[in-house]
């Protein structure tokens, strides 16, 4: 009922920049929180970057300062700037969604994920 695609990964060098995009589509009532969370190899899948439906964010210690999330106008479009990259933040990112959406008649609240996009930092 409810999709997320990611987009805007890539290969970059160390201090370089990319901008992730995450457009949620489907039966949509709302969304609440959004974020970004990130896989790297070996590594348990942890949290970079949220915010809710009001504007607020918060950040991972390891990206604050460097990265900022921030939502689109239709509040359906969750956007990761990231600045000054490190080799250290090479993971697969993915977009999570908090949706409120239309079911059966019903309004109905879930979780859900993109499939990710990869981002590697080279040294």
């Amino acid at each position: 009922q409810v999709q997320l695609v990611e987009s805007g990964g890539g290969l970059v060098q160390a201090g370089g920049s990319l901008r992730l995009s995450c457009a949620a589509s489907g039966s949509i009532f709302s969304i609440n929180a959004m974020g970004w969370y990130r896989q790297a190899p070996g590594k348990q899948r942890e949290l970079v970057a949220g915010i809710t439906s009001g504007g607020s964010t918060n950040y991972s210690d390891s990206v604050k300062g460097r990265f900022a999330i921030s939502r689109g106008g239709a509040k359906t479009t969750v956007y990761l700037q990231m600045n000054s990259l490190k080799p250290e933040d090479t993971a697969i990112y993915y977009c999570n969604a908090d949706v409120r959406y239309k079911f059966d008649g019903d309004i109905v609240q879930g979780d859900y994920w993109g499939k990710g996009t990869l981002v590697t930092v080279s040294s």
